[in-house]
């Protein structure tokens, strides 16, 4: 049985969106939650989101509650793996919504691929 390679990242159809203003990190999770299953039906294009938060914790499956001292902001359950994660105003986020069975399936070689497409992005604005 001949299997196909996976598609090139630039040969499908992505959407990009861009938010200036800041989007609350619920409303933002609940968005590529439900952008996730219409992905996974076939029913949206996959997306790359650029946006930033306003000032919130996120807390991966390792968080410690005693590790905030003094938790001035929300704290939101991130249901990934890891402590605490500060978000908030002037740091851009960039979230993937892609169908990883269009390409192999592999994570690690996914992960790298998208390594090198953000160092190409900033060495086009001479960033090294």
């Amino acid at each position: 049985m001949a299997s196909t390679a996976p598609a090139p990242l630039s040969q499908l159809p992505i959407e990009w969106r861009h938010d200036v203003a800041p989007v609350p990190y619920t409303q933002a999770l609940a968005d590529m939650e439900a952008r996730n299953g219409a992905v996974a039906a076939g029913t949206a294009a996959e997306l790359i989101w650029l946006l930033e938060h306003p000032p919130v914790y996120t807390a991966g499956t390792s968080a410690d509650p005693a590790e905030l001292v003094d938790p001035r902001f929300e704290v939101v359950s991130a249901g990934r793996g890891g402590r605490y994660t500060y978000h908030g105003p002037g740091q851009r986020v960039g979230y993937l919504v892609l169908d990883l069975g269009k390409r192999g399936r592999d994570v690690r070689c996914f992960v790298h691929a998208i390594e090198g497409w953000v160092i190409a992005a900033l060495a086009s604005f001479g960033i090294e």
